[in-house]
């Protein structure tokens, strides 16, 4: 990696180094002597090590503009921007230190001892820096990262001294100083962590945090005992629910031959989706992809999951031929209602779409302050707010609960479907949210992600329609097979759910505006007819409100 950076940024990275590691050893002299001259050779410096950060990261930044269409390159730039700002941010906690200190008159009560073996092993990490960088050495990496955890054991186990000798209420200015030096020397393992996981990634390519690359490692090794060749990895996908979803595959092979996927994150999502996909597996087999495993580490899981042949929907919707197009629905459409069927029970679940709602409000509004309006008048006319229209319809949905529940996907938006054109194949993949519940989620949440795509080409477009409005028939038509006489309210309720709920990730106003009103326009038909014989031949505009 050395050649790779260019010499002004060696430079700067190895001034920063020596300026951070003089300022580390400044600190433990004056934990050890604490006079005024260790002190301001701490406090003195602060503003070259920000200068050097400020020439590496602008060095840095023109870098990744000139290399833009490269990746490794932008990720090796940006993971030596970050090292330097995690450097100066060790230059600042030092100083912090100092600071609090300062003021302390009885030394005694800071435990100094403690510090000055945590500053030996910080000082240790920061000459592995320059080492890791320049050799790719990943062990190197992870001992910079180790030391974090050392730090904060440490730092808790003062901190809880600091406390327990506050309740004697003696030197209290003193030991409230003591708590802001370890908090700023746990911070400082915090800088180091950020350091480590940079390298990691400059090293890989491939942006990852400790716990992932820990997971990663697990499974490479596994793997290598099965099969010894070089494996690589590369990113498919960020979801909004914080995982990373990456393709698996053996270096020697061609680019697009992906072995297996690769999914960290939190570890409740994912112990949800393992415990989904083997209740799949007993409800519905082969619909679901296999876990070929899982690896969990603090609060954080990753699992290996089966590579599925095919395509998305989204990807059919927007790419593919109306021909393959129709194939696909048609297929979806199939399978859907035999898993329906094979997992039906007779036992009501209310699906809650205004709770639902309710519950992301507060986010809807964060983004778009408009649209939380008050109740006004214009004229004679009253126009509700819109929290007065869900707490009505909240109130109402409990009466539309389908005499059956089915298992469902729970997140079915159309690029969490694939379809395999070659064996005429439907298979679900994201599948953390399952569980039995009305069948109407499903429907809804995927008639609007075709909505979302919003297609600009007009034939694309009428495409989209047309095979919404298809899917829409069939859901219907299962309904009717079904006596299931509270659809078309459920799913008026559950359009509006995902209409409202998806402005939360649309930036544009107008989009937003005509995602939101469509949802309104929904819950006020619903109650607008709740109460009278209209109700049983109610039929959701599907064709109007999909339009625009």
């Amino acid at each position: 990696m050395k050649n790779k950076i260019p010499l002004n940024i060696r430079n700067n990275l190895r001034f920063l180094v020596i300026e951070v590691s003089t300022q580390l050893a400044s600190l433990e002299r004056y934990f050890i002597e604490p006079t005024p001259h260790h002190a301001a050779a701490v406090i003195s410096r602060s503003g070259y090590a920000m200068n050097l950060t400020q020439r590496i990261h602008a060095d840095s930044y023109q870098y990744i503009a000139c290399h833009k269409e490269k990746k490794t390159a932008t990720l090796l730039f940006t993971a030596l921007s970050t090292i330097a700002g995690s450097l100066e941010q060790v230059s600042q906690l030092c100083g912090d230190c100092i600071q609090h200190a300062c003021t302390i008159t009885h030394h005694a009560c800071l435990q100094a001892s403690h510090y000055t073996d945590l500053l030996e092993q910080v000082s240790y990490a920061i000459r592995l820096i320059e080492p890791a960088i320049f050799t790719n050495n990943t062990q190197l990496a992870l001992k910079i990262g180790s030391v974090e955890q050392q730090l904060k054991i440490t730092c808790d186990g003062l901190i809880a001294n600091y406390v327990v000798a506050l309740k004697n209420k003696v030197f209290i200015e003193d030991l409230i100083a003591a708590l802001f030096v370890a908090r700023s020397v746990e911070h400082i393992g915090d800088a180091l962590l950020n350091i480590s996981e940079a390298l990691i990634s400059g090293s890989l390519g491939q942006t990852v945090n400790i716990d992932r690359y820990h997971a990663l490692h697990d499974f490479i090794s596994h793997l290598k005992k099965k099969d010894n060749q070089d494996w690589g990895l590369k990113t498919l996908a960020h979801t909004r629910s914080g995982s990373t979803i990456s393709a698996l595959r053996k270096k020697h092979r061609r680019q697009n031959t992906i072995l297996a996927v690769f999914k960290d994150g939190t570890k409740r999502k994912l112990q949800d989706e393992q415990e989904s996909v083997k209740t799949w597996h007993q409800l519905y087999p082969g619909i679901a992809p296999r876990i070929l495993s899982y690896n969990s580490r603090g609060e954080s899981a990753a699992l290996l999951i089966e590579h599925l042949q095919g395509v998305t929907f989204e990807n059919v919707l927007l790419h593919q031929s109306v021909k393959l197009q129709r194939a696909a629905l048609a297929q979806l459409c199939i399978t859907l209602k035999s898993v329906w069927q094979t997992t039906r029970r007779e036992k009501k679940v209310c699906a809650h779409f205004m709770g639902q709602l309710q519950t992301r409000l507060t986010e809807i509004y964060h983004l778009h302050p408009q649209f939380k309006q008050p109740t006004q008048q214009i004229g004679h006319l009253n126009v509700p707010a819109f929290e007065s229209l869900l707490k009505q319809a909240q109130h109402n949905e409990a009466q539309l609960k389908p005499h059956f529940s089915v298992y469902i996907h729970g997140d079915f938006n159309s690029d969490n479907i694939i379809y395999n054109p070659a064996q005429h194949k439907i298979n679900f993949i994201d599948l953390h949210r399952s569980g039995y519940m009305d069948y109407v989620q499903d429907v809804s949440v995927f008639m609007i992600s075709n909505y979302r795509l919003q297609v600009l080409d007009k034939s694309l477009k009428q495409n989209v329609l047309g095979l919404t409005l298809d899917f829409y028939h069939f859901a219907a038509q299962f309904a009717k097979q079904n006596h299931d006489s509270s659809f078309e309210l459920r799913l008026a309720l559950g359009l509006a759910r995902s209409f409202a709920t998806s402005t939360r990730f649309i930036l544009d106003k107008s989009l937003a505006n005509a995602m939101f009103f469509r949802a309104r326009y929904l819950i006020e038909q619903v109650l607008s007819i709740m109460n009278s014989e209209q109700r049983i031949t109610y039929r959701v505009p599907i064709a109007e409100i999909f339009v625009g």
